[in-house]
């Protein structure tokens, strides 16, 4: 009798978790269908690009009928959801997506389910384009051993000066400044990083990165741990740069969306949105007291903001052409920028007038200002220190063999400038330390895990 009630007890467990199994197991559109519609659809039915008059860059505009005027999602089961019909149609001139592979499946079977289920929304706001609906990827491991090096686009001394990141794929590499050794690797990053800040703690590593095209958005990273402390800043492409208002949790940050963001990252909200640039936002900077703000753009433009309010103040046209880098100086009332024109522009931001412009040699990338000087990484494979007393270019950091991409400088405790180091990474995965007050080399290598 015993064995009999065992054996019933277990059975019945059984059928209990299965029930609540199969009712756990709805799908969701935030992690199963969006995916799907940023994967074969976004492309055709987009708001830049709205083939036949119909979009799905939202749930809401998933909802409207395009130019048949057939409802996408009928609201009633006796009746054809258009959005069916086409991904599984057997006339290729009407099947979606259309001149591409069509929907696996397993993917037909998930939209059926979704549908049959009433097409609900579980996310927060049905005004959200589906990247920011879709939750926040947990990234595959990048490979044990790279077969080949890829391009430093980011670079940043951890706070004690001690270590270099530099950007990986899929990941940060962490080596040591003294043998260049690697020291350990943080995984669940964006495919590729473009930006990297320390907050002001030194705590916290904000990680600008994404997917070319697709995706983009900033992981926050304790620095010690490795672990992600919080996703922001989530868009369609990939984020560029980034920049932590001095004194502040406040971070901007600059997208090929053309857009920057304000992030509070203590609380993981939105400050405000700047959507002034008509290109991609390549590179955004404070000034020192964190009053102003500017960015840099492929629009061909460079402008400067009101810090506190967003407010636009100055918008620089001179350069001709796409825009990499920019910076405030010290006495606010000036800016310099480089870009595709191969020049360093000086301008006042009082009327947008340029005082003074000089040759680099090559497009100019984003840029580090320290006291009086300027340091410019250039596709000519060298990095430049500019003298801002006079206009001149000071010093070349010469030696890569490839565009150098990027650059950071060493923090120091000691306050001797002449003792701190400055590193640069280069389109072919080096990496250099240099002494900053006489450009010699300190170490050298590959920077490929």
């Amino acid at each position: 009798m015993r064995q009999i009630f065992i054996l019933a007890v277990t059975v019945l467990c059984l059928f209990c978790n299965r029930s609540s199994g199969d009712e756990t197991a709805s799908v969701s559109f935030r992690s199963d269908i969006a995916p799907i519609l940023v994967d074969s659809c976004l492309a055709c039915h987009g708001p830049k690009k709205a083939e036949a008059g119909y979009r799905v860059d939202t749930y809401e505009e998933l909802l409207k009928a395009g130019d048949s005027g057939e409802l996408p999602i009928a609201t009633s089961p006796d009746h054809v959801s258009e959005l069916l019909r086409r991904i599984i149609s057997d006339d290729e001139s009407e099947r979606m997506p259309a001149e591409n592979e069509p929907l696996t499946p397993e993917q037909i079977e998930l939209v059926k389910t979704w549908i049959a289920a009433g097409g609900k929304f579980d996310g927060e706001d049905a005004s959200q384009t589906l990247a920011l609906v879709i939750p926040p990827a947990q990234y595959a491991d990048p490979p044990e051993v790279y077969s080949q090096a890829i391009p430093i686009t980011a670079t940043a001394f951890s706070p004690d000066g001690k270590l270099i990141v530099t950007s990986g794929y899929h990941e940060l590499a962490i080596w040591n400044t003294e043998d260049a050794k690697l020291v350990r690797r943080i995984k669940n990053v964006g495919q590729r990083v473009f930006a990297l800040a320390f907050s002001l703690d030194g705590k916290t590593l904000a990680v600008g990165c994404g997917e070319p095209g697709r995706s983009g958005e900033v992981r926050l990273v304790d620095f010690s741990s490795g672990a992600i402390k919080g996703v922001v800043a989530r868009a369609n492409d990939v984020v560029l740069d980034l920049a932590y208002r001095p004194g502040t949790n406040e971070l901007a940050i600059a997208s090929a969306d053309s857009s920057i963001r304000i992030v509070d990252v203590g609380t993981l909200q939105e400050v405000r949105t700047i959507a002034s640039h008509a290109d991609w936002v390549t590179a955004v900077a404070w000034s020192d007291d964190g009053t102003r703000l500017a960015s840099a753009s492929r629009d061909k433009s460079v402008k400067v903001y009101d810090g506190a309010t967003g407010e636009l103040l100055s918008s620089y046209l001179g350069h001709g052409a796409a825009v990499r880098g920019v910076s405030i100086l010290a006495d606010n009332k000036q800016v310099v920028s480089v870009g595709a024109d191969n020049k360093l522009h000086r301008w006042d931001i009082e009327g947008a007038k340029k005082v003074a412009e000089v040759g680099v040699g090559g497009e100019g990338y984003k840029l580090i200002r320290n006291g009086t000087n300027v340091f410019v990484p250039c596709s000519d494979k060298r990095l430049l220190r500019m003298d801002l007393t006079n206009n001149t270019i000071a010093q070349e950091y010469k030696g890569h063999n490839d565009w150098v991409l990027t650059a950071c400088y060493q923090p120091t405790t000691t306050g001797d400038e002449n003792s701190r180091y400055i590193a640069s990474g280069s389109f072919d995965g080096e990496v250099r330390i240099w002494n900053m007050a006489d450009a010699t080399i300190v170490r050298q290598w590959i920077a490929k895990p």
